[in-house]
This record gives structure tokens, C-alpha cells and sequence, in this order.
């Protein structure tokens, strides 16, 4: 990557910094502060939610909107949202203030992140695509590394509240450094081109009719769909699992994610500078994930969690290269926007789904074996779209033959 995009990489770094912060802070500070595990899912649920339902929303502004322009606009607007919620605390108190901030800086998160998949193609036309989403997901992972260690940091210095005006300064240096790698690079986005006439709709269902239509596109999503089972039951029970059934420390549940990350980084790394087939990646990714969730389900060990662990969060963003990739050479460029958006609500409905199931089936005793059953049912999602895609080719080419 060319000098004069680093900052921009540095920007996607801060932005995810910040943000795992605050989803490192909710699942444990709710679970410290009430001792359920349901009320954990549940806090989850409710701060994941609406970050998925507002990527239609979004991938259709993306088409008639500079997307740069919405990325300042993402971090700015977290930035106040973070020092607004420490300031109500401080008012009038209560835990709810930490979920209501966090479910509001999701939503603009998901701003953030649908503008920068409509970005990316354009700021990084000449170079090989696979290449350039492992490094912006290697950006996303070194905050996904650091981030739990500088929240358990902080929270062995302050209390959680100036945890947070801490995030809303990062939300502000990232803005910055996207402000920085827009000067220095000399890019301009390209103007948006006019909004064909319509119902308010028409983005929609023309999103919903390339998922229908395109060849690939069905599946695809439903194989990310089924690998977002097992990632939300993990994120949703992890804080859960390692301090509570697990009974181990706050300093061991940061290690734990921060030595995800790091198997992360050096899988994206791997992938970065090789050139493997993205349908290759794709099923490594998938099957791991698959495996990680039977073990980190099934065991009683903490090591056996662990394992279980870092197979999920290690190939997660394997998978996504995958996943962003193939998408990317289906959608058509003048609707990328709209449909992305569309497709990564379907994709990732199946989280906040795995957080409301870990909040109805919460006891102890259950929450091993539902890891286990999302991971089956990942599986099997995975063989049916397999068998069905074999079919798919076979019936074709008996069609051609004759």
C-alpha cells in the first residue's frame, strides 16, 4: 500500500479501537453489575439490534452520497454520542446508559463501515481487491487486539464512564486521520449520480431482487447468515463464559480475545501476501469456525474454551475476506451500495438472533450446549447449500449436453 494511504488504514484502525471498546465494555460491565448471564444476552441483543437493521438504509445513502463524507460524519457523531451518554450517566445514573450509547454508536458504525465498502473499490481500482480487504481487515483487527487490552487497562484506572469519553476521543483521532489521508492523498470521491425517480422502495427492491437473481449471491449469503450463529452466541456468552462458568479474571478474558486477534493478524497476514483461491479460504474458514463452536461448547476445561475460542475469532475475518470478495465481482458496481447494505443486514441478522436465544436459554447448565446446537445447525446450513449447489452444477450441465 502506497505511503499516502496509511493514514486512511490508520483511521479504520482508531474507528475499531474505539468501537471494540465499548462492545468489550457492555457484555461485562452488564454481567459484573447484574450477575446473569441472561441479562448479558439480552444487553447484546439489544446493542447489536439496530446496528444491522440500518444497513438497507445506509447502502442505499451510500449510492446518493458521498461516502467519504459519511465516514466523517459516522466518527464525529460517535464521538458526541459517547461524551452525551457519560454526561446523562453522570445526571441521572443508571447501567442503561452504557447499552443506549453502545446500540447508538452500532448504528453508526454501520454508517461507517457500508461507506467504506463502497470506498474501497474506487480508492484501490489498480490493485488485486483480495489484497486490499486483508489489509483493511488487518486494520480492524489490531484494534480488535488492542482494544480489550486497553479497556481492561482503563478499567483497572477509572471507572467505566470515563472509559468512554476516553473511546469518544479515539472516535475524534480517527475522523482526523481520515481528514489527514484525504488531504495527502488528493482523492475525491466521485459525485453520487442522480437518484433515479421512484418509491422510496425502489433501492430496496432492486437490492432484494440481485440477491434473488444474481447467480452466487443466495449463497453466499446464507452461508454467512449461518457462520453468524456461532460468532453472536460467542460474542453474546464469551464475557459470561470465561468469569463465570469458566471462573476466570477479567485479565484472562482480555488475554483470551487479545490472542484471537492475534491469530487473526497473522491469518490475514498469511493471506495478504499469498495469492489463494478465495473459494479456498472460504471453506478452511468456514469448517474451523464450525469446529471452534462444538469444542468451545462442549468443553468443561477453560483450555478446551479456549481452543474452541480462537478457532471462531481467528477465521472469522478469513471468512469475511471470503465472503466480501465474492460479492464484490457479483453485485454491479451502480447498485454496490444498496445492495451491500441489504446483504449484510441478512447476513448478520443471525447475531443479535444468537444473543435473544443465549437470553431465553440462560442458565449454566445450557449455555455449553447451545454453542454446541448453533454450531451443528452452522454446519448444516453449510452441507445443505453445498449439496444444493452440486445439484445446481450437475442440472446445468446435463442441460448444456444435450
Amino acid at each position: 500500500m502506497r505511503v499516502n494511504h496509511q493514514a486512511f488504514f490508520y483511521s479504520l484502525f482508531v474507528a475499531r479501537l474505539a468501537d471494540q471498546i465499548l462492545l468489550f465494555l457492555v457484555p461485562l460491565v452488564v454481567f459484573q453489575t447484574t450477575h446473569q448471564v441472561s441479562w448479558s444476552g439480552l444487553a447484546f441483543f439489544i446493542e447489536t439490534l439496530p446496528r444491522y437493521l440500518v444497513f438497507p438504509f445506509f447502502g442505499a445513502l451510500c449510492d446518493r452520497i458521498s461516502p467519504l463524507r459519511l465516514m466523517r460524519i459516522s466518527q464525529t457523531i460517535r464521538a458526541l454520542v459517547c461524551f452525551g451518554g457519560v454526561l446523562a450517566y453522570a445526571l441521572f445514573g443508571g447501567i442503561g446508559w452504557l447499552i443506549a450509547l453502545s446500540a447508538l454508536c452500532g448504528v453508526l458504525t454501520s454508517q461507517g463501515l457500508v461507506a467504506r465498502e463502497v470506498m474501497l473499490p474506487r480508492i484501490f481500482s489498480t490493485q488485486q481487491f483480495q489484497r486490499v480487504l486483508a489489509y483493511s481487515q488487518l486494520a480492524d483487527q489490531l484494534g480488535f487486539v488492542l482494544g480489550p487490552m486497553l479497556a481492561a487497562l482503563l478499567l483497572g484506572l477509572w471507572r467505566w464512564e470515563w472509559v468512554v469519553a476516553a473511546t469518544g476521543v479515539l472516535f475524534l483521532l480517527a475522523d482526523g486521520a481520515l481528514l489527514l489521508w484525504q488531504h495527502m492523498s488528493g482523492f475525491r470521491a466521485d459525485a453520487p449520480p442522480s437518484a433515479a425517480p421512484g418509491h422510496w422502495t425502489l433501492p430496496l427492491r432492486i437490492a432484494l431482487r440481485h440477491v434473488l437473481v444474481l447467480p452466487g449471491l443466495k449463497k453466499i449469503v446464507l452461508l454467512a447468515a449461518a457462520e453468524n450463529l456461532v460468532i453472536g452466541v460467542t460474542l453474546a456468552t464469551s464475557a459470561a463464559m470465561v468469569t463465570g462458568f469458566h471462573a476466570q479474571s477479567d485479565r484472562y478474558y482480555a488475554g483470551l480475545q487479545t490472542a484471537g486477534a492475534v491469530a487473526t493478524v497473522v491469518i490475514l497476514l498469511a493471506i495478504a501476501r499469498n495469492a489463494w483461491r478465495a473459494e479456498m479460504l472460504g471453506r478452511v474458514a468456514f469448517v474451523s469456525i464450525c469446529a471452534g463452536g462444538v469444542i468451545a461448547g462442549a468443553s468443561a476445561a477453560p483450555w478446551g474454551y479456549a481452543l474452541g475460542f480462537l478457532l471462531i475469532v481467528g477465521f472469522d475475518k478469513m471468512f469475511n475476506v471470503y465472503i466480501r470478495s465474492a460479492r464484490q465481482k457479483i453485485i454491479p458496481p451502480q447498485d454496490y451500495g444498496k445492495t451491500t447494505g441489504v446483504i449484510i443486514l441478512l447476513n448478520n441478522m443471525t447475531q443479535p438472533l444468537a444473543g435473544l436465544l443465549v437470553g431465553v436459554f440462560s442458565a449454566r447448565t445450557q449455555t455449553g450446549p447451545l454453542i454446541v446446537a448453533l454450531a451443528v445447525a452452522m454446519g448444516g446450513i453449510g452441507a445443505a447449500v453445498s449439496v444444493g449447489s452440486a445439484l445446481l452444477r450437475r442440472k446445468r450441465a446435463l442441460v448444456l449436453g444435450e
